[in-house]
């Protein structure tokens, strides 16, 4: 545990190593819920403060090789999440009972996944170049196609419109999709192949990663685009979460940092304490800390 800045950075182990921590997400129990990628299962870490954080491992059906990705609470109290091995949508309930969906297409490579309004689960599936739609009431799976091929869509989230919002990493594009119409607008990015993937809305607009230009772009409603470059040209940022208009958090991958961004004027970076950790999802915790998942085996806190 250190200091910086008047906030806190501690990590806490949650499996071993191999089982490689990666999308993870406050569930409506209060917990933080971890895909372990390697491990083919899903992990609940505690942090209600009761005695230190305690780790219970889920098995699922297809482990090791079934590579559950990005995860998210459902409107149904569960948690839910991509399964981009076996090309499934998984369910697991807080009582740590998981089942999975198959998807229509063949080989989709199921990735990022949100709740919307409409009350559905939707995702994306960057083998595909498509976006999915599934009805947590019956499993109904309904896919819309992208209208670019090799576009890899990846991180998707529902906008300030109503909208789902998704990068199209391979494709250099932020895309929009009218949930009540089916209709999809690709946005360019103004750096070329600047490869997006984490994406995220603050209330007002939305707000990508750039994981190869190590760039953060803040995307309006109408599609304009504003980049704003990172202090360090191997960042590699790749997930991101907004806490406020025109403030984010994202991890960088590259660096072995997350950083806090402010639109109006300041980026603070906060290094983690073990080397090549590999940061990847990030969320605020019931806490109200930030946390993030490292591959190597830990989850890391920063605190105020």
């Amino acid at each position: 545990m250190y200091s910086s800045d008047a906030r806190t950075v501690e990590e806490f182990p949650v499996t071993d190593p191999g089982a490689g921590p990666y999308g993870l997400t406050a569930g409506p129990d209060g917990a933080l819920w971890i895909t372990l990628v390697h491990a083919g299962r899903i992990a609940r870490f505690s942090t209600d403060g009761e005695g230190p954080p305690r780790t219970t491992v889920h098995a699922l059906d297809g482990a090791p090789d079934c590579l559950p990705m990005v995860i998210t609470p459902g409107p149904d109290g569960a948690l839910w999440f991509t399964r981009a091995g076996d090309h499934r949508i998984g369910r697991i309930t807080t009582d740590g009972e998981a089942v999975s969906h198959p998807l229509p297409t063949p080989d989709c490579g199921p990735y990022g996944i949100t709740s919307a309004a409409d009350g559905g689960l939707w995702f994306t599936m960057t083998n595909a170049d498509r976006v999915g739609r599934l009805d947590p009431a019956d499993g109904t799976v309904t896919e819309y196609a992208l209208p670019v091929a090799g576009g890899f869509p990846a991180m998707i989230c529902e906008g300030p419109d109503g909208a789902l919002w998704f990068t199209l990493n391979r494709a250099n594009a932020v895309g929009r999709l009218a949930p009540d119409t089916g209709e999809v607008a690709l946005h360019p990015l103004p750096t070329a192949d600047a490869g997006p993937v984490g994406i995220a809305c603050d209330g007002e607009a939305l707000w990508c990663v750039e994981l190869t230009a190590s760039q953060v772009a803040r995307i309006a409603t109408d599609g304009r685009v504003e980049e704003f470059p990172l202090i360090d040209d191997a960042a590699k940022p790749h997930a991101i979460v907004s806490t406020a208009p025109g403030e984010c958090w994202f991890t960088e991958w590259g660096a072995n940092r997350v950083t806090h961004f402010r639109a109006n004027g300041g980026t603070t970076p906060y290094a983690l304490p073990t080397p090549s950790s590999e940061p990847h999802g990030i969320a605020v915790g019931a806490d109200g800390a930030l946390w993030t998942a490292q591959e190597i085996g830990t989850v890391a806190r920063i605190t105020a």
